[in-house]
């Protein structure tokens, strides 16, 4: 047999028991009232602080005797060896030391309570038999068992000598109390009331500590990684606006027309010149080269055109007779007398400075002068003055018109399809008239603008009906349709009421997942469920869950405390 006592599974009746630094009074005796063993060493911590109370000390010695139990306390803590020596409890200093019963404390008379007839005999009736710890003080644990036949004996290894040497000190100290005699006190009932309220407040605190604690205090993060995919969707559509409902069939979408009509104004600097000098003057002589045919005649208000490109006008007529020919017939030269010619517009770049040459529109050429222009130049109003302020106010109308229109739609709950948006041709009018002489010319506009929206639920049907066809519906749900981001691009020029347009929707498909029914799902339930349930479901790769403090261990009830976070990467 080793020199030690052996453990609760080696020998039979003699058990080892050791104590927690957490055990309580109640759970130190449920060990000892549970031991199928007769003789039980109670091996105590460092500073057990459960039996440094009188009390508890009584009551483990009282529930031992009571299950007939021989117990032995082992320890070396000198604060401990007078409560068990009051209790008559034997104490070893290690588990092979023999055990003796500590000296009890003497206790002072003057703090005893008053006599109030007799003194009060106070009967332990914890035990059948009366145990004479004096005699017994030398009996190995084993004889106490009553069990000869177990080598019991308790014997004091070198090791312990110092640690047996402090029990003098200990029982000396212990000798030093003064033993109080058991009489009757009369109870003091205001300090009974202070206890009670001090007790009631201390259990509000408790209380409102542990709601907070509980209730308040504890809040969850659940972080949740899912793989998605982008599913596109490309689309052929005819936007209608007298389409009643969605044709997915010939891809009709009905449509609404947004319009707005602006006027405006605008006035720009007058551009045009005009030259009201006077006219040069001169004369032409035709020359003609006879090939058997007629010399041809030509009108008074002919138009001819002088070698340096100024168009003239004929003042008189040229008639086939009055042509000069000379030489054989059929290859006579003949020119015509001098014909009076006026420069088209005034202006001294119509003086020729000199003989040039001149032809006329159906190939007759001719030499002549004109000179006698005068410059006097003028603004006046051009055609294009008035192009160019119209185009200013339609383009810097159109983005503001355009936002206007497709913020319209959106508040009745369409989608803007900002392709369709078309301006439609302006009714302009003017404070001057194209050719009027004017330094600026005020332009105004009158345009009608116009837009197209489609209901979402029709663009959504239009997605999924594609996207189902891409994705195993058993496993997978759109978390995002892509309807807000759909795109839409006209293939030709839209009217105001028809449009003819591809629509681009880029869909995510993933893990179906609604935080606000997983926090309801969750709720109570620990760190471990709630990974287990969630990486069970398709497409989840990973699951985080964090309680923000370390009593918390479980997903609170209200939701407003749960913050679930989904991370979806495109696979």
């Amino acid at each position: 047999m080793s020199d030690k006592l052996q453990s609760t599974k080696a020998i039979d009746g003699k058990e080892v028991i050791y104590v927690d630094v957490d055990d309580d009074i109640t759970s130190i005796i449920d060990k000892v009232s549970s031991s199928k063993s007769k003789i039980i060493a109670l091996v105590l911590p460092k500073r057990c602080v459960v039996l440094q109370s009188a009390v508890n000390m009584k009551l483990l010695k009282r529930s031992a005797d009571r299950a007939d139990k021989n117990l032995v306390l082992v320890t070396t803590e000198a604060s401990l060896l007078p409560l068990a020596g009051a209790a008559e409890m034997l104490v070893a200093s290690t588990p092979t030391s023999k055990p003796s019963v500590p000296n009890a404390p003497k206790q002072d008379e003057s703090t005893e309570p008053e006599d109030a007839a007799e003194p009060l005999t106070i009967i332990d009736n914890s035990a059948d038999t009366d145990f004479d710890k004096d005699a017994q003080a030398d009996t190995p644990v084993g004889t106490l068992s009553g069990d000869d036949g177990v080598d019991d004996t308790i014997e004091l290894a070198a090791a312990d000598t110092a640690v047996a040497a402090a029990e003098p000190a200990a029982e000396a100290l212990a000798a030093k109390k003064v033993k109080k005699d058991r009489k009757l006190k009369v109870p003091n009932f205001n300090s009974l009331k202070v206890k009670l309220a001090a007790g009631f407040g201390a259990l509000i605190v408790i209380i409102a500590l542990w709601f907070l604690a509980t209730q308040v205090l504890p809040a969850a993060t659940i972080t949740i990684k899912a793989d998605s995919s982008t599913v596109t969707t490309n689309a052929n559509l005819t936007l209608d606006s007298k389409a009643k409902k969605l044709d997915l069939s010939s891809g009709t979408m009905p449509a609404t027309v947004q319009s707005q009509q602006k006027t405006a104004s605008q006035q720009v600097p007058a551009t045009g010149q005009q030259n009201n000098g006077d006219k040069a003057t001169g004369s032409v002589t035709f020359t003609y080269k006879e090939n058997g045919d007629t010399p041809p005649s030509m009108k008074a208000g002919t138009s001819i055109r002088s070698s340096a490109g100024k168009t003239y006008i004929l003042q008189n007529s040229v008639s086939t007779l009055s042509w000069n020919c000379s030489g054989h017939l059929g290859s006579q030269t003949c020119t015509s007398d001098p014909v009076d010619i006026t420069a088209f517009a005034g202006g001294t770049a119509y003086n020729t400075g000199g003989t040039v040459s001149f032809t006329t529109s159906n190939g007759s050429t001719g030499s002549g002068s004109a000179d006698g222009g005068t410059d006097d130049i003028i603004k006046i109003v051009s055609q294009s003055d008035i192009d160019g302020a119209t185009s200013k106010i339609t383009s810097s109308n159109s983005d503001t018109i355009k936002q206007q229109l497709a913020n319209n739609l959106s508040a009745k709950g369409l989608l803007p399809v900002g392709s369709t948006f078309l301006v439609g041709t302006p009714t302009v009018s003017s404070d001057a008239k194209v050719g009027d002489q004017a330094d600026n010319v005020t332009v105004t506009a009158v345009t009608t603008y116009t837009m197209m929206g489609v209901d979402k639920s029709d663009v959504k049907a239009v997605i999924m009906n594609n996207v189902n066809k891409q994705i195993d519906t058993s496993k997978q749900a759109i978390s995002n349709d892509g309807v807000n981001n759909a795109k839409f691009t006209t293939t030709q020029t839209p009217t105001a009421t028809e449009a003819s347009v591809t629509m681009q929707a880029k869909s995510v498909a993933g893990p179906e997942l609604d935080s606000d029914k997983l926090k309801k799902q969750f709720a109570g339930q620990k760190a471990g469920d709630v990974r287990e349930t969630l990486k069970a479901m398709p497409g989840v790769t990973d699951v985080d869950v964090k309680f923000n403090f370390f009593w918390v261990n479980t997903v609170p009830h209200k939701a407003n405390k749960v913050t679930i976070n989904i991370n979806k990467t495109n696979g």
